[in-house]
């Protein structure tokens, strides 16, 4: 973990139990709902590792990553039923490994286009930001299906 990390410092605060988007902690990894969603059930899976990039794991810690990973996406289809789930790793912005997961519905804004086309005027905002009472449904119906 590094002090500089956005992530590192997020699963800090799971670790302290002080982080209100945590769902559940898995062996390679913790589930977290998005702050902001503009995508209602946005979810993202946090590797324990600080590493950059998916190559700097181990094999079988890699192997058991994306496996997780594949379980995550899959509660995040069955908790939200979208249309489309969209997966990214990108890691340009905060290079720590993470998932984004991104259920996609019929009637999404620039259905076509990834999220990060759309302003982050529109997509971040406090009309996005989840709200309590939102936040614990979220993370209820996401974990009943981890």
């Amino acid at each position: 973990m590094t002090n500089t990390c956005l992530i590192c410092n997020r699963i800090e605060k799971i670790q302290q139990k002080n982080n209100r988007y945590f769902v559940k902690e898995l062996n390679t990894g913790y589930v977290v709902i998005g702050d902001y969603q503009f995508y209602k059930g946005y979810t993202l899976f946090l590797a324990k590792e600080h590493v950059t990039e998916l190559h700097e794991l181990d094999d079988e810690y890699r192997k058991e990553f994306l496996y997780e990973m594949s379980l995550v996406a899959k509660a995040v289809f069955k908790a939200f039923q979208p249309e489309k789930l969209n997966y990214e790793l990108l890691g340009n912005a905060v290079p720590h490994l993470h998932w984004h997961l991104f259920p996609r519905y019929k009637d999404d804004p620039n259905p076509h286009m990834p999220f990060w086309v759309i302003d982050k005027k529109i997509r971040a905002n406090k009309e996005t930001l989840v709200k309590d009472e939102e936040l614990e449904e979220l993370k209820k119906r996401l974990l009943s299906h981890l």
